[in-house]
């Protein structure tokens, strides 16, 4: 006869399901990096998808011929300061917070890591976009896509003073136009990037023989988050509809008070699949050099913070 003690030799029970907490550190090296990788590379390549998104007749050159002649180099770098990076230090401290809050809560409802680790990206990704990313992304479009009233002789309005007429003219509506399109966008993001990431981690455990607990190289980890990152791009249409959303082109053909269901048929109609498609090369570079600046330079970095603040980096990169 079998004793209690005796059924549970050989049991281990699972482990204690803990909140993480949201460290100052974490908040730090997010923060650093995304501005890093916003102000090198990533600002220009946002350039050329969102004016590539705007003019759907204009390929990748005739992007760049546009952007060039807006203002040379500088051109590259329209909606930097402050909107780029204002976007970049604040939403890896929003996708955090909430994130971690999210899988904590989808973990003690039963659910496993990979679909806790999901639930977490996508609910991040929600609350990123309403928190602050569609002011952002709204203000970034309209300083790329407005016309240039100085060709006209006249000085072209400032940054703020952009914001201001805007805020007069339609107010909180009008500078979030389109972040329903940028809450979707998102959500797909990040639940596919993460999943996957994961399905092209695993092909290459396969490939070169690796256990599962054995830690990917750099290398590896960066070809993982590369490809999980370019095959996201599946979803550029609702990227290319919200740019048309804030976009400050011209065009009386356009519908009045464009929704995301108005924009996507009136892109659909003049441009077709095409078009919908527009810019997808670029934010394929974009999605890769985002996955180099966190996985190459994040160890890195993350020892600089930890030096900085004394206090020990927990957020994976």
């Amino acid at each position: 006869m079998s004793t209690p003690a005796a059924a549970m030799v050989g049991y281990e029970a699972p482990p204690k399901l803990e909140k993480k907490p949201v460290k100052f550190s974490n908040l730090l090296l997010g923060a650093g990096l995304n501005l890093f990788e916003v102000t090198t590379l990533g600002q220009p390549l946002e350039v050329v998808k969102t004016t590539m998104a705007a003019n759907r007749a204009d390929g990748m050159s005739g992007a760049i011929k546009r952007i060039w002649g807006r203002g040379g180099v500088l051109g590259f770098y329209q909606g930097l300061i402050p909107w780029a990076w204002i976007e970049a230090s604040t939403k890896g401290a929003v996708l955090l917070f909430v994130a971690s809050e999210a899988e904590y809560y989808a973990r003690s409802f039963g659910a496993s890591n990979f679909v806790g680790g999901i639930s977490g990206g996508m609910a991040g990704g929600l609350a990123q976009a309403y928190a602050t990313m569609g002011f952002c992304t709204c203000m970034k479009t309209v300083e790329i896509t407005k016309h240039k009233v100085a060709a006209a002789g006249m000085k072209p309005p400032g940054t703020m003073e952009t914001f201001m007429q805007i805020y007069r003219a339609e107010g909180i509506r009008g500078i979030n136009k389109g972040v329903n399109a940028v809450a979707v966008r998102q959500v797909t993001n990040w639940g596919s990037r993460f999943g996957l990431s994961r399905v092209a981690e695993n092909g290459i455990r396969k490939f070169t023989g690796k256990s599962e607990g054995q830690k990917l190289s750099v290398t590896e980890k960066i070809l993982a988050s590369a490809i999980g990152g370019g095959l996201s791009a599946w979803n550029q249409p609702i990227e290319v509809v919200r740019v048309e959303m804030q976009s400050k082109t011209v065009d009386p053909n356009r519908p009045k008070n464009l929704t995301v269901g108005k924009a996507f048929r009136y892109i659909y109609q003049n441009n077709g699949i095409k078009g919908l498609y527009r810019g997808v090369t670029p934010r394929i570079g974009l999605g890769v050099w985002q996955t180099v600046c966190m996985v190459a330079l994040g160890d890195v970095a993350k020892d600089a913070v930890e030096k900085l603040t004394g206090d020990k980096v927990t957020a994976k990169h």
